[in-house]
């Protein structure tokens, strides 16, 4: 589907130079002399490079749609991790740098949905929260109500997060995965 270029958004997917980009910032400038245009900040879902580009009112990009699958993550192997489709039990196995930090938050089982762009995995996306396990989390200083105290904790899959000064170490809690953010005490 071809949309103009001030009509981009972020998160659009486009074919763009024979490549597909995922759209990260826009800004709509209007400058004095000449005609208003977009700035776009893009990023390759294919090879990972990222551009900036300039789209003019007048200029149109083909907005690509993706099909997404459900998929259930079984185990990481080396680099790599391996997926299995929910429906007809097709293993497949994607690089772990596809995931980027939120590789970190799989876990055995966990159901994720992959984008795909002519039957080829572009993306993994990972539920938005999960439940993880505190194992290291500092102590509290006394007297320090004045800012939101939040305090430095480690998860039980190495990744640091700062939490709320009630939470101690083996306490499970909802983490956002995108945000690396506590969310709540579990139940």
């Amino acid at each position: 589907m071809k949309i103009s270029g001030v009509d981009i958004r972020p998160g659009n997917i486009l074919e763009y130079e024979k490549g597909i980009w995922k759209v990260a910032k826009t800004q709509h400038t209007q400058p004095g002399k000449g005609g208003a245009f977009m700035q776009v900040e893009m990023k390759n879902l294919i090879d990972g490079r990222k551009t900036n580009v300039r789209f003019r009112s007048a200029d149109t990009v083909e907005r690509v749609r993706l099909d997404t699958k459900d998929f259930q993550f079984l185990y990481a192997e080396g680099d790599d991790l391996v997926f299995m489709d929910t429906e007809n039990y097709d293993q497949i196995s994607l690089p772990a740098d596809l995931l980027g930090d939120a590789a970190a938050f799989l876990q055995d089982g966990m159901q994720v949905s992959l984008e795909m762009w002519e039957e080829r995995p572009i993306s993994v996306q990972l539920p938005e929260q999960v439940e993880a396990t505190i194992v290291e989390a500092d102590a509290v200083v006394k007297g320090q109500t004045a800012s939101s105290s939040y305090k430095p904790a480690v998860l039980d899959n190495g990744v640091r997060v700062m939490v709320p000064p009630h939470i101690e170490s083996g306490t499970r809690i909802i983490v956002d995965v995108y945000e690396k953010t506590y969310v709540k005490k579990a139940d």
